[in-house]
């Protein structure tokens, strides 16, 4: 599904994020900057060890903050480290807005064309699917109308269908 907003296309997909030739992908990251499982696992392995020693060097980041290294061995260039809630440690929708605002401020900090965006905090984090959703596309579309962005395409790559429907129905909505 593809959807223009002002001057960028949104586009939803469910695939293989760290395939991507965006710009930069964003990865949901723990605050420490690990690279263990899940979207950060995938990373580590197609990426090469370059972007874990970048990220030791940074250190670390807080939940709902965002930070940029170099995408390795990736198609992209760059990633961004996003750092999502954990269900359950509180305040967990202002915490994903966060995190996809400072994603989406790194990007136009360095001048980026194109992001890709996973379903931040879905995963071991726990956090329902259909707000995620809701939260990530809302705050997006809010940013990319409100904010002089360069952004010209902000893709969602999703992990199954049922991300992508949820993505999906919440983006017709706009």
């Amino acid at each position: 599904m593809i959807k223009q907003i002002g001057n960028t296309t949104i586009e939803l997909i469910e695939g293989d994020i760290t395939e991507l030739s965006t710009d930069a992908i964003i990865n949901a990251a723990n605050a420490r900057l690990i690279l263990g499982g899940g979207v950060a696992g995938a990373i580590k392995r197609k990426g090469g060890p370059k972007i874990q020693e970048e990220c030791y060097k940074i250190g670390g980041t807080f939940v709902g903050g965002a930070v940029i290294t170099t995408g390795g061995n990736l198609k992209a260039k760059y990633i961004i480290h996003a750092v999502g809630p954990q269900m359950g440690e509180g305040d967990e929708d202002n915490k994903l807005k966060n995190a996809t605002l400072n994603s989406l401020k790194v990007a136009d900090e360095n001048k980026l064309k194109s992001i890709g965006f996973p379903a931040i905090s879905t995963g071991i984090f726990g956090f329902p699917l259909q707000r995620c959703a809701e939260i990530m596309l809302t705050n997006t579309i809010s940013y990319i109308t409100s904010e002089k962005t360069g952004l010209e395409k902000v893709v969602f790559c999703l992990f199954g269908q049922k991300a992508l429907d949820s993505f999906k129905n919440n983006l017709k909505a706009f």
